[in-house]
């Protein structure tokens, strides 16, 4: 079939911006009208994701050649950059224009000849945030959505900040792309400017400022960076369209949707949340796809430093990822073919390999995909281990008090090694590691060292497991802490720990999963209050979701810290109210024992499912 191309079409918005639109359209005389297919992005509407491979075609697919492949399939294609992006007029504001923008766009479509009224949205990250966004605003003509690892269902609490901390992954955004601007490539100083600035020299305990960070030279990337940070507790700023599907899930559209994300995705948690939510008040139907790897990454076998197996990616379990969502919008669009998702849930369960180092050098951890019609998965069971005097975790209460005391030390805060990380280069890696300390760690140093053997970490552990523990949810640690400062951040880490091998005479210590809380915020996000020093607190800190057979002959570890850096942003230990004060080091203890019993609850799944 030919594809006809109208390039830089200028779609008014309701404020008189027009954004740049791209129109594949799969006949040349324009005159049959068909359903049609909608991805907004900030990445260049001519660009190529990273993404966009397969285990059959290992090179990248551009984004008009994917148009391409849909126009031939019958569809029009519109690809539109986003406000203040490349051929877009505009000023860019991070997230919060695409919920109108997005609306509108849709409004302008469904008004044009080649459309039959339906059109489907689709798209990774960026381009998941924006379908979110327009469906909260529940658009007439928008009848299915595929969004794959993004769509906030609240941005304060997954996916910009977390536990009230900041994540850092938001600065190492902004750096890359103000240097993709159109602003910085019509003025040469200003790409001069961030060029020659190494955000390396600039994330420390220091919070930035308005004329002092490394993208001063783009103030309006430095405008929303700063305009995130300052607003710590969550205020109406945190609950617009865009950034907080939670406030919209009544009226949220109700049509055909997959919420996509995977185990190392900053998004798992946005995703998994709002099919939740969504599935129990819309008919949709409404489908939930987790797999393990990192952020869109679907057709490789690893995470970081572990494999899953041939079987762990998207192909080997759903085939060609585009032919799986043009399969998903002919049955819901054009009522084509049949349901090509007929299961609720599909997550791949972590774990189970070898734990051999293969040929790669990575870890063989395997794992499997399951399948569910709901999440929670209905044969959860919550088992309780209670943190011990001597640092076990065991399912019998204890009957003796314990105080664990660590330092934090906002100089030398705890280095983030893995996890579920977007965008984080160059400080930052997202992925399962050995949780040791590694020479190309930001701001680590050589030799290797164990994090246990940090002053300020604290190693909770099983007992060598007996049988399998299948993991399958959100780890909560119950937790009473204490400290000497009037605020700080108590984060936790789910830890698969290996014995010792042949191929890691060390063992291998493989993080799952991680959550934090910032002390001023245990209570409410809306009111922050000061911790009384010396005082016992006792507090919960979910982790990420995660999926994860820990097998006979591991231990499940717990590790407790006061940083994680530079996922997130550190906290000074001071008193947030009072401007100028120098950070301190905080003496922070875990309490265990009766009148004490924290305690860490883990969402078990039969190992026989």
């Amino acid at each position: 079939m030919s594809v006809t191309i109208l390039s830089n079409v200028m779609v008014k918005m309701r404020d008189g911006t027009r954004l740049a639109t791209d129109i594949y359209l799969p006949d040349a005389d324009h005159t049959k009208p068909t359903s049609v297919l909608l991805e907004r992005t900030p990445y260049d509407k001519l660009g190529t994701n990273h993404s966009d491979f397969s285990i059959r075609d290992p090179r990248p697919l551009s984004k008009p050649e994917i148009a391409k492949k849909f126009a031939e399939r019958g569809y029009a294609f519109i690809l539109q950059d986003c406000r203040g992006r490349y051929r877009s007029e505009g000023v860019f504001q991070k997230y919060l224009c695409e919920a109108q923008d997005g609306a509108d766009t849709i409004d302008w479509i469904i008004k044009q000849p080649w459309c039959n009224g339906k059109v489907g949205t689709l798209g990774l990250s960026y381009g998941a945030h924006v379908q979110a966004a327009l469906a909260s605003l529940d658009p007439n003509g928008l009848r299915a959505m595929f969004l794959d690892s993004g769509g906030f269902s609240s941005a304060y609490h997954s996916g910009i900040r977390q536990g009230g901390a900041y994540e850092l992954k938001q600065l190492t955004w902004a750096m890359k792309h103000a240097l993709l601007s159109p602003e910085s490539d019509a003025d040469p100083a200003r790409r001069s400017a961030l060029e020659k600035a190494d955000i390396r020299d600039w994330l420390s305990v220091e919070r930035w400022r308005k004329g002092h960070s490394p993208i001063s030279a783009a103030p309006e990337y430095e405008d929303f960076i700063l305009e995130q940070w300052k607003n710590e507790t969550f205020t109406d700023f945190w609950k617009q369209s865009g950034i907080y599907a939670r406030g919209a899930y009544d009226t949220f559209a109700d049509v055909p949707m997959v919420h996509m994300s995977s185990w190392y995705d900053p998004y798992a948690l946005t995703a998994i949340e709002n099919f939740t939510e969504l599935s129990a008040r819309k008919v949709g139907p409404i489908k939930l796809i987790m797999g393990p790897w990192t952020h869109g990454k679907r057709s490789v076998t690893f995470a970081g430093d572990v494999d899953f197996g041939e079987v762990s990616t998207f192909d080997a379990q759903f085939g060609d990822y585009v032919a799986l969502r043009a399969k998903w919008f002919d049955f819901h669009l054009n009522a084509v073919g049949s349901e090509p998702l007929p299961h609720s849930v599909y997550f791949f369960q972590m774990g189970g390999g070898s734990g051999c180092r293969l040929p790669s050098g990575r870890l063989d951890h395997g794992g499997r995909w399951q399948i569910a019609e709901s999440w929670p998965l209905a044969e959860t069971t919550i088992h309780s281990f209670y943190i011990q005097p001597d640092a076990s975790l065991a399912e019998a209460s204890p009957l003796q008090s314990h105080q664990f005391t660590y330092i934090s030390d906002p100089y030398d805060p705890v280095p983030t090694i893995g996890g579920p990380i977007a965008s984080g280069a160059p400080v930052m890696e997202a992925g399962g590691f050995d949780q040791r300390e590694r020479p190309d760690v930001f701001k680590s140093s050589p030799p290797f060292r164990a994090l246990s053997d940090r002053p300020d970490i604290l190693i909770f552990e099983t007992d060598v497991l007996t049988e399998d523990l299948n993991v399958t949810g959100q780890v909560v640690a119950d937790l009473f802490v204490s400290s000497s400062a009037v605020d700080t951040d108590f984060t936790i880490k789910v830890v698969d720990v290996y014995p010792p091998s042949d191929s890691y005479p060390e063992g291998y210590a493989l993080n799952i999963a991680h959550g934090i809380l910032r002390m001023r915020f245990r209570d409410s996000f809306e009111q922050p209050e000061p911790m009384e020093i010396g005082a016992v607190y006792q507090i919960s800190i979910p982790s990420f979701p995660m999926s994860n057979a820990f097998c006979a002959g591991h231990r499940l570890r717990i590790e407790v810290a006061s940083s994680n850096f530079p996922h997130f942003d550190i906290n000074p230990n001071t008193d947030w109210r009072v401007e100028g004060l120098t950070p301190c080091i905080a003496h922070n203890s875990v309490h265990v024992g009766k009148l004490h019993p924290s305690t860490i609850y883990i969402p078990v799944i039969p190992a026989t499912r």
